[in-house]
């Protein structure tokens, strides 16, 4: 699979490059994301290794996409459709968002965007997405984006405090009706 531009309205989605390096440093500073999604957060040489995976998408086990702000270009956030399965069509979602643009829906809009360029495009049927249940935010985010809750995995993943969070399982099918806007 070859790397691609996503529009998303007033939403770029884009591939990783290596001068993204100092803006994903940056938000990686932040608690929450070094928390929720720490992987590479810990120098700046591992943050351009992470954009480096992040941007071949050459085995086709993930299609992962700088959020920007289409007008201006400001890295927004993240957001990575992974551990992708075409036997099965299955796939998961994940995302952050750098603080000062939490609230306005980016997580929401790229999620639905991704999911809307999946599903048809890698003939998935089912995109779970995972969230610690210490991270109501995302809870927020996969129920406006259409997911559906399906449970509670216990001590399922560690986190970047290194302990074992519980996390809740939505998932999204191909036919489940599309999100409202806004």
């Amino acid at each position: 699979m070859e790397p691609f531009e996503l529009p998303a309205g007033e939403l770029r989605l884009r591939p990783w490059q290596d001068d993204d390096g100092p803006a994903v440093w940056a938000a990686l500073q932040d608690p929450a994301i070094r928390l929720w999604n720490g992987a590479g957060s810990t120098s700046p040489e591992d943050v351009a290794a992470l954009l480096a995976r992040r941007a071949d998408w050459s085995a086709g086990g993930h299609a992962s996409f700088a959020v920007t702000d289409a007008a201006g270009g400001a890295l927004l956030g993240s957001i990575s459709l992974h551990s992708i399965d075409p036997v099965q069509g299955d796939a998961e979602i994940g995302y952050w968002t750098v603080p000062a643009d939490r609230g306005r829906g980016v997580a929401v809009r790229s999620v639905v965007a991704v999911c809307g360029w999946a599903f048809p495009a890698l003939a998935l049927d089912r995109i779970e997405l995972l969230h610690a249940v210490g991270n109501p935010a995302s809870g927020r985010v996969a129920a406006r984006a259409g997911f559906t809750c399906e449970g509670r995995l216990r001590r399922s993943y560690r986190y970047g405090d290194g302990v074992k969070h519980d996390e809740l399982l939505w998932s999204r099918l191909s036919d489940d009706p599309a999100p409202v806007a806004g």
